[in-house]
């Protein structure tokens, strides 16, 4: 299940994931534990969200761009 749909917009799990980063959650584990979701999909959901421009990642620590906050 992708975190991105085709027009670059969010999925429902994308949603989850940026309503984590929000609340102040910035790696992977802590917007696993914030969200409910396996650790696998959220590394591989905020990989989605970083070549889709929502969310930028630096040394492990994932913050929402200027477009994240926007569609969220």
């Amino acid at each position: 299940m992708p975190c991105v749909s085709a027009d670059g917009k969010p999925t429902e799990s994308g949603r989850q994931m940026i309503a984590a980063l929000k609340a102040g959650n910035k790696t992977a584990e802590d917007v696993g534990a914030a969200s409910g979701m396996p650790l696998y999909r959220v590394r591989s959901g905020l990989r989605e969200m970083v070549e889709a421009g929502l969310v930028s990642e630096s040394d492990g620590s994932h913050t929402l761009t200027e477009q994240g906050m926007a569609a969220a």
